[in-house]
């Protein structure tokens, strides 16, 4: 799409200024007559050596969490010290880094200063602005409440990257170990067993089973290890052929909530995500039918989406939503009672909140358990490799030492 610079005059006769996302200069005239806008001047797209330089990888990214967070922390302040949305629009656009953001920022300025409602200027940007988002802005501008649904959004959205970053820290160690331990064996296959191999031919020494699987393991990897590269990649369009397939998603996802360790950390950081996006969108004035719709489209596993699809279809036939909860795999039976309670009590959304309170710090339990599970496994994984190995090498060496000891 290009962007195309217009003036229009409104029915006042105010004298609009702006900028619009189109296809050709028709769509523009289009649109600013469907608003009721008097079109003034409508400027192409600029071209050639005037053109802003674009490069299409970097331009046409999504900005992260972590940027849409600080856009609607700020715009949330500014929205409460009483400046204008479309004021603040403007100077949040000269505030954003990311050049695809700012576009749309500017883009969302234009359609707010048309007369659009920001709910409905967000939902046209699903890839910065997810449906969670838009139906937040959508109840905050019903209730009159834009600014502090702004504030919750973003401090939901920290409380997600913090989530993130736990998890991203507890994989990291074992990564890195994994892919050490796979450099030094590579390493010592390539290299050094090689050159022990020839010392051992030349010796003519007989060789146990450990060292003829080592020279074999050595010559494979000397001439064909392309193999394994073609493999990794067979393996990795297979697992997500396969993941695409419903029926292939939730058995990957059901297996990925029974593993040893990661298993548990993977269950309570849904029970978590959960609680966060449910309380925040029942809090913002959203109804349960929807917000049950909403979180289920923000969940990561498909187990806990069918969990949530279940809990829905009981609540559209006037149950309580735990009934449902307790027949799942994934909620606990704790969980399920605070969610009872607060059903009957009509403080469903505070008790989400302190449900995901507490399984933010299950999560960092899990994530210190699971580092301290990890490691001594790493070593021991590292350590018999390398151990293997060198009793490769070594054995027929003392076979042979023994032998001239005699």
């Amino acid at each position: 799409m290009a962007v195309f610079e217009y003036r229009a005059r409104d029915r006042s006769g105010k004298i609009l200024k702006s900028q619009m996302e189109a296809e050709t200069e028709a769509q523009v005239r289009d649109t600013l007559r469907a608003k009721n806008l008097m079109i003034v001047e409508i400027k192409a797209p600029k071209s050639g050596l005037n053109a802003d330089l674009k490069i299409p990888f970097l331009d046409d990214r999504p900005p992260s969490l972590k940027q849409v967070s600080i856009f609607s922390k700020q715009l949330a302040t500014l929205i409460n010290a009483g400046v204008p949305l479309v004021q603040s629009l403007a100077v949040l656009q000269g505030q954003i880094e990311h050049k695809g953001f700012q576009k749309t920022v500017k883009s969302l300025r234009s359609e707010v200063e048309a007369g659009t409602p920001l709910s409905e200027a967000i939902a046209k940007y699903p890839k910065v602005f997810n449906r969670l988002y838009v139906n937040l802005v959508r109840a905050g501008e019903t209730s009159g409440t834009l600014d502090s649904v702004l504030e919750r959004i973003a401090a939901f959205q920290e409380k997600e990257l913090i989530l993130r970053g736990k998890i991203k820290s507890a994989l990291t160690y074992p990564v890195v170990v994994l892919v050490f331990a796979i450099l030094i064996t590579y390493f010592l296959l390539t290299t050094i067993v090689p050159q022990f191999a020839g010392i051992l031919a030349q010796l003519n020494a007989p060789l146990p089973f450990i060292t003829k699987m080592l020279m074999a393991v050595s010559e494979f990897l000397q001439h064909s290890a392309w193999l394994l590269v073609v493999f990794a990649v067979i393996i990795t369009f297979a697992y997500r052929w396969v993941y695409k397939m419903p029926k292939g998603r939730v058995i990957i996802d059901d297996i990925k909530l029974k593993l040893p360790v990661f298993g548990n950390l993977t269950q309570k950081s849904a029970i978590a995500s959960f609680a966060r996006t449910f309380g925040l969108l029942i809090s913002s004035g959203v109804n349960i039918i929807e917000a049950l719709e909403i979180t289920k489209g923000t969940a990561d596993n498909a187990i806990v989406e069918e969990t949530i699809e279940n809990a829905k279809n009981v609540v559209m036939v006037g149950e309580q939503m735990s009934s449902s909860l307790a027949t799942s795999k994934v909620f606990p039976p704790m969980v399920v009672s605070m969610i009872s309670i607060g059903e009957e009590t009509g403080a469903l959304d505070s008790m989400l909140s302190k449900v995901g309170d507490f399984y933010d710090r299950e999560v960092d339990e899990a994530v210190e358990s699971m580092t301290a599970a990890i490691e001594p496994i790493m070593i021991v994984f590292l350590g018999g490799i390398v151990g293997t190995i060198v009793a490769g090498m070594f054995l027929p060496m003392f076979s042979i030492i023994g032998t001239l000891s005699q």
